[in-house]
Order: structure tokens, then C-alpha cells, then sequence
């Protein structure tokens, strides 16, 4: 499959009917895969909303969130590994940010390993910034569990 290109990419709101290649493309992506139910019942949450892109019918890339207030959270962002390193996972995170703002939250947060380092460099240069540490957050399937950064962005009015 082509790469698609971030300046053309058509970002969708996630319905119903997307969930299972939600949770298709979640699995290839997390150890933890979340199933098309539970993506579900995030999304029916108060405040949850879930954004993606299909180039050419097929999902490369999503990004979920959920607010309580003036404070959000992403719960989870993923890119199809044949589709990494071309900008779309920056095209999501800054669609969630732009989604955010209009629903009034004022800053998001998130959870990264702290061994993750292709998404904490596109978080950084989203401006987001750590704000906390869990230790051995993330258990592994192999090998030793892993701190969670949290990390924090300010969005703008």
C-alpha cells in the first residue's frame, strides 16, 4: 500500500460500524488489544469521541479520547505499521486537539512508555511534556515492565 500523504488525509469520526477495524488495527499495534465491544462502550461514554482515516478503504490510523471537563485524555493513538514515519500520526493528534478545544478542553493528557520513543518524539513536537512518572506501568509479555510517562498539553482557545 502507498503511504498516504498527512496533507491529503480525510479524518473521520469513529460510528459503530468502524469498531471492528478499529480493534483489527489496535491489535496489530498493542500487546493489550482492545476488542470491537470495548471500544464500543468507550466510545458511548460521556465525552469519548474517536477519530481515523481509511485511505482507500482501508483504516491506517486512529486516535481516542475521552473528557471530564476541561481536562481530556487520549487513551489510545495508533498508525498501521506500513504506514509509520510519514506525519499521520501528527495529522490525528492534531485533529484530537482541534476536536478537543471545541468541546472546551483546555489541556490533554496522556500515558507513553517510557521505551516508546518514536511516539514520545511525536508528543514532544506536539508540545506536550511529562508531568509524572508511574513505575513498571506497563507489563510486558517479555521482558521487564516498563515506567509510563504521563505528559500534558495545554490547548490553546
Amino acid at each position: 500500500m502507498d503511504s498516504p500523504s498527512p496533507a491529503t488525509l480525510q479524518i473521520e469520526e469513529m460510528k459503530s460500524y468502524d469498531l471492528p477495524s478499529i480493534a483489527s488495527l489496535h491489535a496489530i499495534c498493542f500487546e493489550d488489544a482492545w476488542h470491537a465491544e470495548l471500544l464500543g462502550r468507550i466510545l458511548t461514554a460521556p465525552g469519548a469521541f474517536g477519530l481515523f482515516t481509511r485511505p482507500h478503504g482501508k483504516t491506517v490510523g486512529f486516535i481516542i479520547c475521552r473528557s471530564t471537563g476541561e481536562e481530556g485524555e487520549i487513551l489510545s493513538l495508533a498508525v498501521a505499521p506500513n504506514v509509520r514515519r510519514n506525519g499521520l500520526g501528527g495529522v490525528l493528534l492534531e485533529a484530537a486537539k482541534v476536536q478537543a478545544a471545541k468541546l472546551s478542553i483546555e489541556s490533554l493528557f496522556l500515558e507513553v512508555a517510557e521505551d516508546n520513543l518514536a511516539a514520545r518524539r511525536l508528543y514532544e513536537k506536539s508540545d506536550f511534556s511529562t508531568v509524572g512518572r508511574r513505575p513498571h506501568y506497563y507489563r510486558r509479555r517479555y521482558g521487564p515492565a516498563v515506567d509510563a510517562l504521563t505528559l500534558r498539553c495545554e490547548l490553546t482557545p
